[in-house]
């Protein structure tokens, strides 16, 4: 594999940045999965950039621009993409920023005769429409990693000063995140709340489409958001210009957020993330253990954030991988396990097995590998990527989930599955020097 320099961010609030990134000298076992996966790795990077260079939408059957999507393949973007495009796209989310400083979830190009939704629209882009997911709460952390990655990708830091309604490009980041806090947050325990969904999912229980808060919505607070908003910070303080107190500030957030994850959502007895700590009640019936669920993609980001040491990332792993032998899945983008029982949603497409409940998606499990990678267990990386390689090249494109079958599901072309497989695959380009 041709070597490329990736920064990765150390987060401030642990100690992970004494040589988690440098390379490895490899030996035995891992230095041979290294050497078998390189040319399937190869082929796997040099598809995922043929496919962002294409354009930025989440893939085909989809006419938006979505933030949480963007946010896994900027980094590739930034390689194969015109930097001024990139930042373009960046930027409109900006233009529709709502005055409470709420981000939406993505925009797309307006057209008679479009599908009816409850649109949002801006004179700063008179020709996009937006709209927002209100049951989740990961719009504005995506959009600040977002920027983030496109400020080390690129060099170019004048985006922080680009001017929007008359506030600098790092002010709205700020803004973005301060409503977070003041919409967002329970003070009973230091953290953030979204509605009742599956670990990192946007489709709530209550309703047959499932995306929209309302009276009959279950609010709760789950280890996806607030680990993601961990991130956010960190990401924002090594890349914006701030006085003292405002670094200060955002640390003293960012170290508070950490310690409450750890806190309330670390169940050390199990070794696990808990699903939710609900609100006001549960949507689901009294007798369902709903504990016992691992949340597979949650997990990985909480590892991103640093909420975990490596011997936790190891039993998260091997964890993982009893769950997918459960399962009878293909790869540990399995989304959780056990998974809810039919009828617990209302949405048709969250049956046992299907979509968030329990498909198999890349998009998380490609995360998990650079977690991996970055704590060195570079065996058990090649271990798990292997078989998503396998399928990009078997199924000649990128898809959207996979049934515990490993049968493709939703969109062929998804850009955030060649995203997160390219970050890993440079991720460990980097790590390994191959």
């Amino acid at each position: 594999m041709k070597i490329k320099t990736v920064v990765l961010s150390c987060l401030g609030v642990v100690a992970l940045c004494s040589g988690t990134n440098a390379q490895v000298a490899l030996k035995g076992n891992a230095a041979k999965e290294v050497q078998a996966i390189s040319p399937l790795a190869d082929s796997v990077k040099s598809m995922a950039e043929k496919l962002v260079k294409k354009g930025f939408t989440a893939g085909d059957g989809y006419g938006e621009v979505w933030i949480r999507d963007l946010n896994t393949f900027v980094s590739v973007a930034c390689e194969v993409n015109d930097k001024a495009l990139i930042k373009k796209h960046l930027l409109t989310f900006f233009d529709f920023q709502q005055p409470d400083g709420a981000i939406l979830d993505g925009y797309i190009p307006i057209k008679p005769g479009g599908v009816p939704y409850n649109f949002y629209h801006s004179k700063l882009a008179p020709n996009y429409a937006g709209h927002k997911n209100t049951v989740e709460t990961d719009q504005e952390t995506s959009l600040v990693q977002a920027v983030a990655k496109y400020v080390r990708g690129t060099g170019d830091r004048s985006i922080l000063g680009e001017k929007i309604a008359g506030q600098t490009v790092q002010k709205h980041l700020e803004r973005a995140m301060e409503f977070l806090l003041k919409d967002r947050f329970v003070k009973k325990y230091g953290l953030i709340w979204g509605a009742t969904t599956v670990d990192w999912g946007d489709v709530q229980p209550e309703h047959s489409w499932g995306v929209v808060l309302d009276s009959n919505s279950h609010r709760t607070i789950d280890i996806y958001d607030n680990a993601m908003f961990i991130i956010a910070i960190n990401d924002f303080l090594s890349i914006a210009e701030l006085l003292p107190a405002q670094k200060k500030y955002w640390k003293g957030i960012q170290n508070s957020l950490f310690t409450n994850t750890r806190k309330h959502l670390w169940d050390k007895k199990q070794q696990k993330f808990i699903p939710h700590i609900y609100l006001e009640g549960s949507p689901f019936p009294a007798s369902f253990n709903e504990s016992e669920i691992y949340y597979h993609g949650g997990t990985a980001v909480a590892i991103e954030a640093g909420l975990l040491s490596k011997e936790e990332v190891r039993h998260a792993y091997k964890r993982m991988q009893e769950n997918v032998k459960k399962a009878n899945a293909a790869t540990i983008g399995l989304t959780i396990y056990p998974v809810y029982p039919k009828g617990f949603f209302k949405n048709a497409g969250m049956g046992p097995y299907s979509y968030q409940n329990g498909g198999d998606w890349t998009w998380f499990g490609g995360r998990m590998v650079s977690q991996l990678i970055r704590y060195n267990l570079i065996e058990e990386a090649c271990e798990a990527m292997k078989p998503m390689l396998d399928r990009v090249v078997k199924n000649k494109g990128f898809y959207e989930w996979y049934t515990p079958d490993n049968q493709p599901q939703g969109s062929a072309s998804f850009r955030g599955e060649a995203g997160v497989l390219w970050t890993a695959i440079t991720d460990l380009e980097t790590k390994t020097g191959k």
